[in-house]
């Protein structure tokens, strides 16, 4: 007995990829010389960390938009917060500007 309709997904398989081998066992010399880096520059901390938040507009999330922001700002607030800190571990903070 054969049927008129065809298989869905039986019948006709894709050919296998061709995989170049010398793409595939290529390494990484993880211990090649590097470049020497500049000179580092003092770190000045951002006075409004969130001001790129806000100014992509509100969250696109109905009717959570304003919890949404919430979280997201206290989010990079604190890793603004936790950079600085580093920064003033490593004594890389720029002195303060005078006022």
């Amino acid at each position: 007995m054969t049927d008129a309709q065809p298989n869905q997904g039986q019948g006709r398989r894709r050919p296998p990829r061709k995989r170049n081998r010398a793409n595939r066992h290529r390494q990484n010399d993880l211990w090649r010389p590097v470049p020497a880096l500049g000179d580092i520059e003092p770190i000045t901390p951002a006075t409004d960390p969130t001001a790129l938040l806000r100014s992509l507009g509100d969250p696109p999330l109905h009717g959570q938009g304003m919890t949404a922001e919430h979280y997201l700002a206290a989010v990079i607030e604190r890793a603004a917060g936790l950079a600085t800190a580093l920064a003033a571990s490593a004594d890389l903070l720029a002195p303060p500007a005078p006022d």
